[in-house]
């Protein structure tokens, strides 16, 4: 006697499939990313100078140390929203066609909602780092923090100094690897999938991170590198690294996310 079929749950929801990458597949991104940025060099660099504004602002206006220095740190943090257009503009090259600057600009149109709720969760969580830099700070200085332009030098020199960068990068090392985590694929998959929901591009996120800790974690460290060495060089190293890493982080969402 045949078993009873039983009905597909209509409510049940199907992620995405992570896939496992090798351990040293982000230098392969980047290598492509770096191949992207030169077939599409104006667009990039446009892309680049916005985000080395940026960077610049928050150093030039960044008075309150406290403040600042979350704000430094979470530039990380809205980077990739940034970024979608350098998204968009590595799947055109990848689809064989001719990238348009344009319609890179508003690539996020096609997934407006989901777009729209990751950009207010990113501005929650910038909020609630921005909270936690605080009272950091006010645990180690009684007085007012050091000024954003001098902030490494007086840290350094104060008595806790040390103990305030070790607790401070304790912070934001774990505030980091959560938003990492959920947004390590999200926006791509959000640009390449339009009827994908914000919920289920986080969880894919969450899954790829469990199904490749390695490779993501030097993918992360990698990112956090380009960055500090972006900053380093006056900005410059901002203007043209971070396309090349937005370009990448297309490529790590190809090899990372199993196709439909």
């Amino acid at each position: 006697m045949a078993e009873p079929q039983h009905a597909a749950d209509p409510f049940a929801v199907r992620y995405p499939e992570p896939r496992i990458v090798a351990p040293g597949a982000p230098l392969g991104w980047l290598r492509r990313g770096l191949a992207d940025a030169r077939v599409a060099p104006l667009s990039s660099l446009f892309y680049g100078l916005v985000l080395a504004a940026m960077g610049w602002l928050l150093v030039r206006f960044a008075v309150d140390g406290a403040i600042g220095l979350a704000l430094l740190t979470g530039f990380l943090l809205v980077g990739p929203l940034l970024a979608t257009g350098l998204y968009a503009i590595s799947r055109a090259i990848e689809q064989g066609g001719r990238p348009h600057f344009r319609r890179s600009l508003v690539a996020w149109r096609d997934n407006l909602t989901s777009f729209s709720f990751f950009g207010a969760i990113l501005a929650l969580l910038l909020a609630v780092w921005i909270r936690v830099s605080v009272v950091v700070v006010a645990l180690f200085f009684d007085g007012p923090m050091p000024h954003a332009a001098t902030l490494l030098r007086d840290v350094l020199a104060a008595p806790d100094g040390v103990w305030f960068l070790l607790a401070y990068a304790a912070a934001g090392f774990g505030f980091a690897m959560l938003v990492f985590s959920a947004s390590v694929v999200s926006l791509p998959l959000l640009l390449d999938r339009p009827r994908c929901d914000t919920i289920t591009a986080i969880v894919t996120s969450m899954r790829v991170l469990g199904a490749n800790r390695g490779p993501l974690l030097l993918w992360a460290a990698l990112i956090v590198l380009l960055t500090a060495i972006g900053f380093a060089t006056w900005f410059i190293g901002l203007a043209l690294l971070l396309p090349v890493v937005g370009h990448a982080t297309w490529h790590a969402y190809r090899e990372l996310v199993a196709p439909l």
